[in-house]
């Protein structure tokens, strides 16, 4: 019965389900798709400076929480917009967007670029 006992043991030890397991390959970012590179937020500042005002407004008015940021302060709002959005730093508020947001805002900022 003992040498039952050292058999069990034996097989248990040096069975692979008891094995070490290798660690799974670690994910590399390069791996992603191109699609989910979110854009920096200090160059769509720049590029959303660089725009006219009915073009930032358009963007600004399309990008729901940015709208929302400026509407709070009601009419005098778009007022203090209008005078400053070219030197007023958005990049806070372009941070608080989620990716999807931020991928929106590139996308609409590359197209009233483009729509000059």
């Amino acid at each position: 019965m003992n040498r039952n006992l050292l058999v069990l043991v034996a097989v248990l030890w040096f069975t692979p389900a008891f094995a070490k397991t290798p660690h799974p390959p670690a994910r590399s970012k390069a791996a992603a798709p191109a699609n989910s590179v979110v854009p920096d937020s200090q160059e769509m500042e720049k590029d959303l400076q660089q725009l006219s005002w009915p073009q930032f407004r358009s963007v600004i008015e399309s990008v729901p929480k940015m709208r929302a940021d400026v509407e709070a302060y009601g009419a005098f709002g778009w007022k203090y917009v209008e005078a400053r959005y070219a030197s007023y730093p958005w990049k806070k508020n372009i941070d608080r967007l989620d990716d999807a947001q931020k991928k929106l805002l590139a996308d609409l900022i590359r197209s009233a670029k483009t729509n000059k």
